[in-house]
C-alpha cells in the first residue's frame, strides 16, 4: 500500500509534495518489486522491516513498524527481527535496532 504525502514522516512528504512524478515513480518501484515474487503478509512486512535494519534506515524502521503494527504484528515479533540481526550486525547495533523499533511500539500502545 503505497502512502500518501501527508502520511509521510517530514523529509519523506516534503519531496513527495514537491516532486510528485519521482514520488509516484518511487513508489511504484516499490509496488513492482513487491509484487515481483511469491513473499506477502505477514512474511513480506517482517523482510522490509530486516533490509530497513541492515541499511541502518531510522526512518524506514520506523515507518515498517508503523505498517506491522497496522498490519497487526505483534510487538514481540518486531523486537524479534532486531535480535535476529545479533550474530551478523553486532550486538551494539541490534541494541540499537531494537531501540528504533520501540520508538515506535513504546509510543502507540500496541
Amino acid at each position: 500500500m503505497t502512502e500518501r504525502p501527508d502520511e509521510l514522516p517530514s523529509g519523506a512528504g516534503d519531496l513527495a509534495r514537491k516532486y510528485p512524478v519521482v514520488w509516484k515513480a518511487y513508489a511504484g518501484l516499490g509496488e513492482a518489486c513487491t509484487l515481483a515474487g511469491p513473499i506477502d503478509g505477514n512474511a513480506l512486512r517482517l523482510v522490509k522491516l530486516a533490509l530497513a535494519i541492515g541499511a541502518s534506515s531510522e526512518g524506514a524502521v520506523h515507518s515498517h513498524v508503523r505498517r506491522a503494527l497496522s498490519e497487526g504484528i505483534s510487538k514481540e515479533e518486531l523486537r524479534h527481527v532486531a535480535l535476529l540481526a545479533i550474530p551478523t550486525l553486532g550486538f551494539p547495533y541490534a541494541v540499537r535496532m531494537l531501540t528504533w523499533i520501540e520508538d515506535i511500539t513504546d509510543n502507540t500502545g500496541a
